[in-house]
C-alpha cells in the first residue's frame, strides 16, 4: 500500500525561526508525538548526507529507523528518505513565508507500507495524517510560546 500525504499549519513566527527549530532533530522528541529518541548516527554536522536514528511507537509498535538527509535548504526545505525502517518513506519539510511575517509549514509522507503495515492499510493513512497534524499543532505551540 502506497501513502503520499501533506499536511500544513501557519505558524505565528518567521521562517527562520520556524525551520530553526522544526530541522534541529535534538527537538525532534519534544514535537514529535511517537517519537522517544532522537540521535544523530554520522558525523556532524547536520547536513546532505547526515543521518537521524529514531525510536518511538507508530499504531502501537516500537519502531526504530534511520533517515537520511537528502536535500537541505536551511530556511526553506529539508527531505529525508529512509535508510532503515520498517517501511520505506521520504519526508519532506518545507517552509513558506505567510503574509505579516508568519510561516507555512508543510510535511509530506510518502512511503509504502510492508507487513504488518500493509495489513493496517486504511488505517495507516488516517494514522500518519492524524500523527502529522497533532505534530504540526505541538510544533506550533513551542515556536509560538518562544521556543526555537
Amino acid at each position: 500500500m502506497s501513502t503520499d500525504l501533506t499536511v500544513d499549519i501557519a505558524i505565528d513566527a518567521p521562517r527562520d525561526r520556524v525551520a530553526g527549530y522544526a530541522l534541529d532533530y535534538t527537538n525532534d522528541p519534544e514535537w514529535i508525538g511517537a517519537i522517544r529518541e532522537a540521535r544523530l548516527v554520522t558525523e556532524a554536522p547536520f547536513g546532505v548526507g547526515a543521518q537521524v536514528e529514531r525510536v518511538g511507537t507508530f499504531l502501537g509498535k516500537r519502531i526504530e529507523y534511520v533517515n537520511e538527509v537528502v536535500e537541505l535548504d536551511p530556511d526553506r526545505r529539508l527531505v529525508m528518505r529512509s535508510v532503515k525502517a520498517p517501511f520505506p518513506m521520504t519526508v519532506t519539510y518545507e517552509f513558506d513565508d505567510e503574509p505579516g511575517g508568519g510561516t507555512r509549514m508543510r510535511i509530506r509522507t510518502e512511503g509504502d507500507a510492508s507487513g504488518f503495515y500493509r495489513l493496517a492499510g486504511p488505517l495507516l493513512d488516517r494514522a500518519v495524517k492524524r500523527g502529522v497534524g497533532q505534530d504540526l499543532k505541538r510544533l506550533k505551540q513551542r515556536v509560538e510560546g518562544g521556543a526555537g
